[in-house]
């Protein structure tokens, strides 16, 4: 991901959220993006995923501008909002059907990946059951399942493991890295710095719409 010269503010507001930000992202990072509520860590993935329209500057994803090829950037990467996008009167299972077909995959393919992230993120034993049902942390397995049913490229994921249990944060953090393996880029924002050093490779510190600090953990823990 490159982004360059990047500008955006709410409507209303005279305040830009961003003015002249610039930001890289290398394929294959574990890249965090922390900093405190507020700061614009979530507006800014708004704008790399295209759910937010900046008003100058660029954005490239994987050599696509964000700005003008939605429809073919979109399968290229996933995103795990930090509230729960997904049909809460239907089953894991049903869930992910839909979302698979919502993103093209054929029905074969469908239902092989469903079968992986079942048993992966530990829903096997409900997959026919409503979400609603669930606990906190067994919606956020579901809301991560959805993220990756299209294999992405790139997965974006915004607060992740916010208001879960120990045993759930483990099994995504754990889970996230296993893709990563596999070549899936991951874009993460927290304010949870303590999950810095468990999952990022690279991190990213943003305050008040400014990048403050850009570098390796190790260069930051031997810094600081």
């Amino acid at each position: 991901i490159s982004i360059r010269d990047l500008g955006f503010s709410y409507p209303g507001q005279s305040k830009n959220c961003f003015s002249n930000l610039n930001l890289d992202i290398a394929v294959g990072t574990r890249f965090g993006l922390f900093g405190p509520n507020g700061a614009g860590k979530t507006t800014l993935m708004h704008c790399m995923t295209g759910l937010l329209s900046y008003s100058h500057g660029s954005i490239r994803l994987l050599g696509n501008e964000i700005a003008h090829h939605k429809k073919a950037v979109n399968k290229l990467f996933g995103f795990v909002p930090q509230d729960f996008s997904l049909y809460q009167e239907l089953s894991p299972v049903q869930n992910l059907e839909f979302f698979g077909a919502w993103s093209g995959m054929r029905s074969g393919a469908i239902k092989k990946k469903i079968t992986e992230l079942l048993e992966v993120l530990d829903l096997a034993d409900v997959k026919d059951k409503q979400v609603h049902k669930f606990s906190g942390g067994m919606k956020r397995r579901v809301n991560l399942a959805i993220g990756v049913i299209n294999d992405p490229q790139v997965l974006f994921l915004d607060e992740p493991t916010v208001g879960v249990d120990i045993q759930t944060r483990h099994a995504i953090i754990n889970y996230l890295k296993q893709l990563n393996r596999n070549g899936t880029t991951l874009i993460y924002t927290s304010h949870q710095l303590s999950e810095a050093e468990e999952l990022c490779d690279k991190i990213a510190l943003i305050e008040d719409g400014k990048i403050i600090i850009n570098n390796s953990l190790e260069v930051l823990l031997a810094e600081h």
